[in-house]
């Protein structure tokens, strides 16, 4: 699609939808969701926030540009910091909210936000990043390193919450899904089908180096999910060299077991990150996630991804064009992929890797995203 074309449908939005509203979780700093709501507010440059919680010194200039408007959780005793405490009486407060006179109705949704109510006549259109993790298929997890008094509050509360997480999708017009694997979790919990629209990612902020190491890289927050214990595991075992940046509530035990071939980094600035990318020899991506936007700068930066086969993966890496992946989430299956994906390295084309993140660009978001709420 030509630029002028896109500027056409953008053009289009902002004439049918003249007043709009977005709604978020919580803004209290930033990270991938942040910057797709940066993106949308991009393309509806007069819209209104409303958010649970606000923490302005958090936030970036172009959303702290906008009228932020918060529900109630934001006056309760210590929202700022524990904000998901207050989780029971958000549908509550969502529903609150006096929507009436927008044309158009934007949720993120990770946390509750598709649960308010528009007008008859307005569009309700959901970017689900994912369903609610904690009250589905992630239960297991949270509840299982929760102290006590915080299980016996899930089982008290978190019924009633999936209820209302499956009623409310009712009051959604159009679903947009992050990744297939979203897709299949919107079908799953709330019985609606979704239009796959990929985040936006800057892809043009990276570029490939002329010369790269051998050093593996891992990248994200050093937290359970995320699973670096498995890296840790694999490369201990290989003695391959990796660098780990991120820093988390796992960091000082994944330094604690890391052996010499390892060196872990608890935070970058960004030029320094867009360097490590471009210079490793490959990333290395362990986590299960919804979409995942690491893999696709590591291949804007011109390295290969060696990523679990499972989660947002499958749609961001193309195998053996700009990666591979290893079948399990363990040490066992990542070393087994690790030799695997050396053998497969010399056929790698850096420039494959390029282009094909060029698919996951901010335009491309644009693009999709006006396409599915002009076609509603």
């Amino acid at each position: 699609m030509t630029g002028t074309e896109l500027d056409g449908l953008r053009n289009a939005a902002a004439r049918r939808f003249g007043r709009v509203a977005i709604i978020y979780h919580w803004l209290v700093q930033m990270r991938g969701g942040e910057r797709v709501l940066e993106r949308m507010l991009d393309l509806f440059p007069d819209a209104d926030i409303y958010t649970h919680v606000y923490v302005p010194e958090k936030i970036s200039a172009r959303i702290r540009m906008h009228r932020v408007r918060t529900t109630f959780i934001n006056r309760l005793p210590g929202a700022a910091k524990h904000y998901q405490k207050y989780l029971p009486l958000m549908p509550a407060a969502l529903e609150e909210l006096d929507l009436r006179g927008y044309d158009l109705v934007i949720s993120n949704e990770t946390g509750p936000t598709k649960g308010v109510i528009p007008a008859p006549d307005a569009l309700h259109a959901c970017y689900t990043h994912s369903p609610m993790r904690y009250l589905w298929d992630h239960y297991p997890d949270y509840r299982a390193s929760a102290g006590r008094l915080s299980r016996l509050a899930m089982s008290a509360t978190f019924p009633t919450l999936r209820r209302w997480d499956v009623t409310s999708a009712a009051r959604v017009d159009r679903f947009m899904a992050n990744s297939r694997f979203v897709q299949k979790r919107i079908e799953k919990y709330w019985r609606r089908s979704s239009q796959l629209v990929h985040p936006p990612v800057a892809v043009e902020d990276f570029a490939p180096v002329s010369e790269v190491s051998d050093r593996y890289l891992w990248v994200s927050q050093m937290t359970r999910y995320k699973r670096p214990d498995i890296a840790v595991e694999a490369f201990n075992r290989t003695g391959r060299p990796l660098m780990m940046v991120g820093d988390g509530d796992l960091f000082e035990e994944m330094e604690r077991r890391a052996g010499p071939n390892i060196t872990l980094v608890r935070r970058m600035d960004f030029p320094a990150l867009c360097r490590a990318y471009a210079e490793a020899k490959a990333l290395v991506f362990t986590a299960e996630e919804d979409f995942g936007i690491v893999p696709v700068e590591a291949m804007a930066s011109g390295r290969p991804v060696l990523a679990l086969g499972k989660g947002g993966a499958l749609d961001t890496v193309a195998r053996e064009v700009s990666g591979m992946f290893f079948a399990e989430q363990s040490a066992n299956s990542l070393e087994a992929g690790l030799t695997r994906f050396d053998d497969w390295l010399p056929h790698f084309d850096p420039a494959a890797a390029v282009g094909h993140a060029r698919n996951f660009a901010p335009e491309v978001f644009d693009r999709r995203f006006c396409e599915v709420i002009l076609d509603a």
